[in-house]
């Protein structure tokens, strides 16, 4: 069972991000603020769950959040201004979004920059130690995976439904022979990166 949250005597808000490793797509971001006493017995890091557990966990945490705050930041602007500033940045819209402002936040990884002066905290695999960093990590990957799952009724040849937008062989060979979508990220080199075989991502 992962522990609630990193500060107990306060509202604090979990902070994760979904996408951003992919070739297509916006990167999302959520923020969860749980209640004190809130448990489930399957939450933990979204990419250790099947789709069925992940969507019957958002339902529980929508449903039983004190605040919950889910937003995107698109191709153009991850290609703008980079990957990780684009993530960041959508975390910082999450933090705006709520309804119950937090007194502390607590992020999955080891970059953060400050959003109006509340304290944080940055948690490597942070997903899987503290639940309101589980239930964000679980809203920013199925708000992700539904809005993909849009964009592949645009371009079904690339098949996002099922790789989501990230580097499968399957994805490169669709870019190679279709070329690239008004949605597919220039910034993350895909070019290049059709001259070798790609990463296959655990979290499809």
């Amino acid at each position: 069972m992962l522990e609630c949250c990193y500060k107990k005597d306060c509202f604090e808000a979990g902070l994760d991000e979904a996408g951003r490793g992919c070739l297509a797509g916006p990167v999302f971001a959520a923020a969860v603020i749980l209640p004190a006493d809130y448990r489930h017995l399957l939450l933990r890091d979204s990419k250790t769950l099947n789709h069925k557990q992940r969507e019957l966990l958002q339902r529980d945490i929508e449903k039983n959040a004190v605040s919950f705050s889910v937003n995107l930041v698109d191709e153009k602007t991850i290609d703008s201004i980079n990957i990780l500033k684009a993530s960041i940045k959508a975390m910082h819209l999450s933090i705006k979004g709520l309804s119950t402002k937090p007194g502390h936040l607590v992020v999955d990884g080891n970059y953060f920059l400050p959003y109006r002066k509340i304290p944080h905290k940055t948690v490597v695999k942070g997903d899987n130690t503290y639940m309101n960093i589980a239930a964000a990590s679980i809203l920013a990957k199925t708000y992700r995976d539904d809005w993909m799952k849009k964009l592949h009724s645009e371009y079904p040849e690339y098949n996002w439904e099922g790789n989501k937008g990230y580097g499968t062989k399957a994805h490169v060979e669709a870019i190679k022979n279709y070329g690239l979508t008004p949605y597919h990220r220039r910034s993350f080199h895909v070019k290049s990166l059709l001259q070798y075989s790609l990463f296959q991502n655990k979290c499809l």
